[in-house]
């Protein structure tokens, strides 16, 4: 497979990467956004689009190829949350506004260059993915940014500047979305290589 091939024949759903709405260290709002976007401007169906969130239990993922990366070392997030969209021609793209690879990037690209593989790091770095549906999320999400706050009530990083995300039965339900427990919260929980064999090309 050519992939800039396949880049250069695949459409943009989203704005471009300058363009887009950025907030640094809010990436589950940059995604929410981003959904939004698909959804107001209807640049593909929101049916091919989802919230990815990455963690695990001990909330410790490396992910490599980050604006915030040192060299070629990863940096070890809590969690971190990326928009996949599987097109109609059967690829992947994976929309990260962290990254220093390609907006949007084959999934496969990212996978390789990004996650890496879990089989050379300790079990407690394994990466999970919880794969939400954007309609779900557009619907479900909800965050009054406690969680970027201290002790004392001071922001850990400026907010983003429009309001807070709600739902109509709640104003924080972001635990939900980054535990990787099947049984809470939205969509499907999968171990890293059940996710890229899923959603990579077949």
């Amino acid at each position: 497979m050519n992939e800039n091939k396949t880049m250069s024949e695949y459409a943009l759903i989203s704005p471009s990467r300058n363009e887009c709405v950025y907030t640094s260290c809010y990436c589950e709002e940059n995604v929410w956004k981003l959904c939004e976007y698909v959804r107001d401007q209807g640049t593909c169906s929101l049916h091919d689009v989802y919230a990815v969130f990455i963690s695990n239990e001990r909330k410790m993922i490396p992910i490599w190829k980050q604006k915030s990366s040192r060299g070629d070392k990863p940096v070890i997030w809590d969690y971190h949350v990326i928009l996949l969209h599987k097109s109609k021609q059967g690829q992947s793209y994976i929309y990260d506004l962290d990254t220093i690879l390609p907006f949007p990037c084959l999934l496969d690209v990212y996978s390789r260059e990004a996650f890496q593989s879990d089989e050379h790091l300790r079990r407690e770095f394994w990466r999970k993915l919880r794969v939400v549906p954007a309609d779900i999320y557009l619907k479900k999400f909800a965050s009054d940014r406690s969680h970027m706050k201290t002790n004392d009530g001071n922001w850990r990083m400026p907010p983003p500047s429009y309001p807070c995300i709600e739902a109509s039965d709640t104003k924080m339900n972001l635990d939900d979305f980054i535990s990787m427990d099947d049984r809470v919260g939205y969509g499907e929980v999968y171990g890293l290589s059940d996710f890229v064999q899923h959603f990579g090309v077949k």
